[in-house]
């Protein structure tokens, strides 16, 4: 069958292939894409090389990122991480305070919020709270409420903007820059212990009756201990908590001075605060107000942003402009008609358009046979007036003749197969061989 002049009107070619008799010049040749002996079947399949090839840089990545993954955990299998937290291993840990603390025969409880905090001070308790200053004032309201109730001792870590609240009467002074001073106090657990890393946080000044400053600099104290609203309670103020970390705890008197102000009482209760007690409150640490990521951009931000956009907008309708009817252009490279037919072929089959790729190849047949019988181009797809003059051209005895047998051959249903599609191809080719020789 003479190939059709649309790119698509078979299912597939194959450059160089001789046209059929009467084709016009540079009319591309059909091969079928069923295939068959000695006929090429093209596949858009991927091969196994190529997936490999595609697929290699992503299993690669992932293979690194599994493989760091369980190195991590392996090497940190066994050891907790965080600042202060008696659990934790690391230079930053307090775990050897709490495994010294447990020689002595003190229990420590780690808690994350303040209920349970409140809830386990007691008259047999020391309540450390890491940073206080993570509290809300709500927060830090409940939690002066529930130490004025017991008799027990508070330890707070570097108050600074919660001094008013849980320890009224204490002002912040400044900030010490000498990391080891000397007691310089009657307190018995400061004397006993000498000198300390406690100079690497914020200095107080009271004028409470009955407090003790120890440690000072700069004539004011890094560590005062106030008297409690009951007898036998107190509340610790330690400007710094150098001496409580694994790595400072062997020097100086630090190991001392921490046993003695967190082991007074059978009991000690590790608060270490969080953001969510904040976030319950409805402010942010030291009390705060909330906001949104929006209210903490600044204001300049908003207008960059704003002409960003506008110029975004401009240069999309710059480059969305049209100045006057479209217009044809060449192409920089000349496509063979035999190699756009093979692609479309390979989309059909891709597909599975049998019905499109039999369409394709009866409408070009029709419009052939009615330009070589004399049928105008219009009554070209109208088996009224087509049907009647192929009938009268067929003179071969072994092409059938009947009405019913060409309407089944240019008017019939889609092919249900790749072998009936590639039959009924031949059968279009040797009825329009039939018709130009008759």
């Amino acid at each position: 069958m003479t190939g059709p002049t649309h790119p698509a009107a078979t299912p597939a070619t194959a450059p160089g292939t001789p046209a059929p008799a009467g084709a016009a010049p540079g009319t591309p040749a059909r091969v079928p894409v069923g295939g068959g002996p000695g006929r090429a079947a093209t596949s858009t399949a991927l091969t196994p090389a190529q997936v490999w090839s595609r697929a290699r840089g992503f299993l690669l990545a992932l293979t690194v990122l599994l493989v760091a993954g369980i190195t991590l955990a392996a090497l940190s299998s066994g050891t907790r991480h965080g600042h202060l937290d008696p659990r934790s291993a690391d230079p930053q840990g307090s775990r050897a305070v709490a495994e010294l603390l447990k020689q002595r025969g003190v229990t420590t409880r780690v808690v994350t919020t303040l209920k349970d905090a409140a809830a386990a001070a007691g008259p047999r308790t020391t309540l450390l709270v890491t940073e206080p200053d993570l509290l809300g004032p709500t927060q830090q309201t409940t939690l002066r409420a529930a130490l004025d109730r017991t008799a027990g001792r508070t330890v707070l870590l570097g108050p600074e903007a919660s001094l008013a609240t849980l320890a009224p009467g204490v002002r912040l002074k400044g900030t010490a820059h000498d990391d080891d001073l000397d007691p310089g106090c009657a307190l018995p657990a400061a004397r006993t212990a000498g000198r300390a890393t406690t100079g690497d946080g914020p200095t107080y000044r009271t004028d409470l009756r009955g407090a003790t400053a120890c440690y000072p600099y700069d004539g004011h104290p890094t560590l005062l201990v106030l008297p409690g609203t009951r007898p036998g309670g107190d509340t610790v103020l330690l400007g710094s908590d150098q001496p409580l970390l694994n790595e400072n705890l062997a020097d100086q008197g630090n190991a001392s001075l921490a046993l003695q102000l967190l082991g007074s009482r059978p009991e000690l209760v590790w608060y270490l605060p969080t953001l969510a007690d904040a976030a319950d409150d409805g402010t942010g640490p030291g009390g705060t107000e909330e906001k949104s990521f929006f209210d903490l951009l600044p204001s300049g931000w908003s207008w960059a942003l704003l002409q960003l956009t506008l110029a975004a907008v401009l240069a999309a309708l710059w480059r969305a402009r049209r100045l006057g009817p479209l217009v044809t252009e060449r192409l920089p490279v000349v496509v063979r008609a035999s190699e756009a037919t093979e692609g479309r072929a390979r989309l059909y089959r891709k597909a599975g358009a049998r019905d499109r790729a039999a369409t394709v190849l009866r409408a070009a047949t029709r419009e052939r046979l009615a330009a070589v019988l004399g049928v105008p181009a219009t009554a070209a797809h109208d088996p009224q007036a087509l049907l009647p003059a192929v009938a009268a051209h067929l003179t071969s005895p072994h092409h059938p003749a009947e009405h019913g047998a060409l309407t089944a051959l240019l008017f019939g249903p889609a092919p249900s197969d790749d072998a009936a599609l590639v039959a009924l191809a031949d059968h279009l080719d040797a009825l329009e061989r039939e018709v130009r020789t008759s």
